[in-house]
């Protein structure tokens, strides 16, 4: 049986368009580049999220780091406060998340093929599961076929994760396709449990690692949609 599976974070929406909002009512620096800028944060994010998991940092404290180091690049020094607005900021709007169109046109698909479909994500579990409330997931997604790191006590790409899932989903890996945006947390992941990967690849970052390759890539000039129907048409 096909099943898909779902990243939330910069997958199922465009995880830019908050940040940009909230940095452009704290910092208001025309100069500063918010794509690139977001990148370096995700970067920082993804530095220091094992040490939030593990108890060893708050999150606040993980929220201020990636936002200051990101910063940092372009000689900004900020303060603990501008952090903490800034992160005050950024979690109001994700509260206004709306679901990409074409991730919802996605979600559609797998329905009308009857194809099963899950989530995992990273992050605290309170905080993940107001997104996936705010952006109704559970319309498309049974809620036992949801994942949150902070629930599991373990996080991507640790293959006890994709494990945990198998087991609760009975997954046949060979046609079980991960579709996330973090090369590190997403890809190589779920190329290292024994699945498929389609990576969601908005903003052009590198493949890191010549062990792990997507086997499909997603971009501004591909539809996922299209991508979905090749690859369950022939079974359903």
């Amino acid at each position: 049986m096909t099943t898909i599976i779902f990243d939330v974070d910069d997958t199922l929406y465009d995880q830019l368009t908050p940040f940009q909002l909230a940095f452009e009512d704290v910092f208001h620096d025309p100069t500063i580049p918010i794509e690139e800028l977001f990148k370096y944060s995700r970067i920082y994010s993804d530095e220091v999220f094992q040490q939030t998991e593990d108890g060893l940092i708050s999150l606040l404290d993980m929220q201020i780091y990636r936002i200051r180091k990101a910063m940092e690049h372009y000689d900004r020094q900020i303060t603990d406060q501008e952090g903490t607005e800034f992160q005050r900021n950024y979690q109001y709007y994700q509260s206004q998340l709306q679901l990409d169109p074409d991730m919802k046109e996605a979600l559609d698909l797998c329905v009308q093929h009857k194809i099963q479909i899950g989530i995992i994500t990273n992050g605290p579990a309170k905080h993940q599961q107001k997104k996936i409330h705010q952006l109704e997931l559970k319309k498309w997604v049974p809620e036992k076929y949801i994942f949150v790191s902070g629930e599991l006590g373990i996080a991507k790409p640790d293959i006890r994760v994709f494990q945990q899932v198998e087991e609760v989903m009975d997954l046949d890996k060979a046609n079980t396709y991960y579709i996330g945006d973090s090369y590190p947390n997403d890809i190589i992941g779920a190329k290292r449990a024994g699945w498929q990967a389609i990576w969601v690849n908005r903003r052009n970052h590198p493949i890191l690692s010549e062990e792990y390759f997507p086997d499909y890539i997603i971009d501004c000039n591909t539809k996922i949609q299209q991508q979905l129907l090749a690859l369950i048409t022939p079974e359903n």
